[in-house]
């Protein structure tokens, strides 16, 4: 059964600010056309300000959580905004990391890094094993550690770790969390063990070259890192941990870039999923009870967890300091600084095995150590029942044995150590009363015993004589009558379905006198009117299958299985009668249940019902059959 914890950091604290860090980028090659320098400076290690475009002999100043200037080292950013929140994963908790800015701010090298110079995402991973390591020698836990990498490229999700796939879905299960089915996850165990998946995954990344970029990333890259942790004693609590690595691509001006094509089409769909995000953090500040457009965008879908949601997060913030990115620099500080006030509400992720219930006690165990005798109203009922579940043959043998009663003379022997001599004489009776109740108890546990052995005997004995049943059911099976003219002349049972219909208006049609031509075109009319019987659905239909060979109509159901069980999302929608709705749910089912057995486990699907079903094997049998 799984539940939600709050959170224990704190007193009380079940809820956790977004954390914003800005990293400034080192002025790259010489003065710009202006001639004017930087247009942006750090002031602490918290502030920094901007010149303001409006008037160039003012500033707008900014504070954050933490400001890197261009001397940050990548260790400095990863120690103070990155490793702090990292300990969370390991108790059930969802943490997120993710690089926001203009293209050609760093971003990519703050995530990736180099390899003379790691950034977050390798840093954070072995940090994870690290602390894995720790505390898998100081607690009772086991713990497994897997990793899914995935981007988002026009408005597509596509696995990088299994590049052959397609367009995969986004669902939301009943807890409000976000997955998505077909993903490849896979289970690693050391750092070298990721460092072999993520590097060739990484490579098929969609990147290009801009006017102001190189490499520039055309997509929105997430990396995402799971730990499960199962307590080894009993009650085998089981938590689950996310650690979101996210480079998001940096919003661009067509302009400057100078896209064309591909390259236009690429920047509109990141611009607008960036534009979306942008909204996404201002519903979420509103005061007022607004929709948070999470499902307009796959990346907003994806980031639900991270904003507003159950994650402790961080943003870094890359920002460039030349003039040329004034306008893009001013946007995503002001961005950065509406997303330090988006307060999530992390929670744990933990399953428990659900506990075995506990028998209900009788009400006498409670009342017997605190009175002394029992009222005699009380007594004669439990005497009463307990004659009633004595005579009941379908009652257990073991209920006899009454413990309430053995209880009820344990507690009446100790009171009556306890209690003055007054006393002693009406004790004395109940004690005898309830030593002659257990006797009588006995005898009656005795005789039922004997009578079970005669029964099992018994039926021993019917059971290798195979007798007759005892209960024997003298009523006539239910049958159907046959008119007279039905047994005397069997040419005329063609009119017998408008006997077994027993419809008023068919039994009128029935008595019209035509040609017997009519007569068999009318019943034939008329049984097609029939409901079938059972609730079968489209039982005409079946008849198509005993006119097929044999040996093509399996291979025709072959070819048809193979495909539910291998086939992509665009295979799936080949198949007659599955449209883009069916295809994603057999897809989901497939990666929840595994491949299909049958063809017959279609039905399992929602809105597959057994007539759908009969036309989807027609038409798509009779179309194999085609090509």
């Amino acid at each position: 059964m799984a539940q939600r914890v709050a959170t224990s950091d704190g007193a009380a604290k079940k809820t956790s600010r977004v954390r914003v860090a800005v990293r400034l980028r080192p002025y790259m090659g010489g003065e710009d056309e202006k001639d004017e320098g930087p247009c942006v400076r750090g002031l602490d290690s918290q502030n920094l300000e901007i010149v303001n475009w409006r008037n160039a002999t003012e500033t707008v100043k900014y504070h954050f959580d933490v400001f890197h200037d261009e001397k940050t080292t990548q260790q400095e950013v990863f120690l103070s905004s990155v490793k702090p929140i990292l300990p969370h994963i390991l108790t059930g908790q969802n943490a997120s990391v993710f690089a926001y800015g203009p293209t050609g701010a760093g971003k990519t090298h703050t995530m990736m890094g180099s390899s003379d110079q790691p950034g977050v995402i390798p840093r954070a991973v072995r940090e994870v094993f690290k602390l894995v390591k720790v505390k898998a020698d100081e607690e009772g836990w086991d713990y497994s550690i897997g990793m899914s990498y995935l981007e988002i490229y026009n408005e597509k999700v596509l696995d990088l770790l299994s590049p052959s796939s397609q367009d995969l879905p986004i669902r939301e299960n009943k807890d409000k969390n976000i997955f998505i089915p077909g993903l490849t996850h896979t289970t690693i165990s050391c750092f070298s063990d990721f460092d072999k998946q993520f590097v060739p995954a990484s490579l098929n990344r969609t990147t290009a070259s801009t006017k102001l970029n190189q490499r520039s990333s055309r997509s929105h890259a997430i990396l995402l890192i799971k730990v499960v942790r199962t307590q080894r004693a009993a009650p085998h609590r089981k938590q689950t941990g996310k650690l979101y690595l996210i480079d998001l691509a940096g919003s661009e001006d067509n302009r400057r870039t100078g896209n064309q094509g591909i390259r236009l089409k690429e920047s509109g769909a990141i611009n607008l999923s960036l534009f979306t995000l942008n909204k996404v953090v201002d519903s979420l500040n509103s005061s007022a009870a607004v929709r948070v457009p999470y499902r307009d965008s796959k990346l907003t879908r994806l980031l639900q967890d991270s904003l507003g949601g159950s994650s402790h997060s961080v943003m870094i913030t890359n920002i460039a300091p030349e003039y040329k990115y004034y306008f893009d620099t001013f946007g995503a500080l002001n961005f950065a600084s509406k997303s330090k006030l988006v307060v999530n509400k992390p929670f744990t992720c933990e399953t428990v095995a659900v506990p075995a219930m506990p028998v209900k006690r009788a009400r006498d165990d409670h009342t017997a150590g605190g009175s002394g005798t029992e009222p005699h109203k009380k007594k004669q009922k439990d005497e009463r029942k307990t004659e009633q579940d004595c005579s009941s043959p379908s009652s257990s043998f073991d209920s006899l044995s009454e413990p309430s009663v053995m209880d009820r003379l344990i507690a009446l022997e100790k009171l009556m150590m306890n209690c003055q001599d007054k006393d002693k004489l009406s004790m004395l009776k109940d004690v005898a009363q309830s030593r002659k109740e257990i006797q009588e108890l006995k005898e009656k546990q005795k005789e039922f015993e004997n009578k079970a052995m005669l029964f099992r005997r018994l039926d021993g004995e019917k059971s290798s004589a195979k007798h007759e049943p005892s209960f024997k059911d003298n009523t006539a099976p239910l049958q159907r009558k046959q008119s007279a003219a039905t047994k005397a002349n069997k040419q005329q049972a063609v009119v017998q379905p408008l006997q077994v219909s027993q419809l008023q208006p068919l039994q009128q049609l029935a008595v019209v006198k035509k040609t017997s031509v009519c007569v068999k075109k009318k019943v034939k009319t008329i049984s097609d009117q029939v409901e079938p019987p059972d609730g079968k659905e489209n039982l005409v239909e079946t008849g198509w299958e005993f006119k097929l060979d044999t040996s093509v109509l399996e291979q025709s159901r072959q070819k048809i299985l193979h495909v539910l069980n291998t086939g992509s999302l665009k295979e799936l929608k080949g198949l007659q009668q599955i449209g883009d709705k069916k295809a994603k749910l057999i897809l989901g089912w497939r990666e929840i249940h595994g491949h299909f057995l049958k063809l017959e486990d279609v039905l399992t699907i929602e809105g597959m019902t057994a007539k759908r079903f009969s036309t989807f094997m027609k038409a798509n049998i009779l179309s194999a059959m085609g090509k």
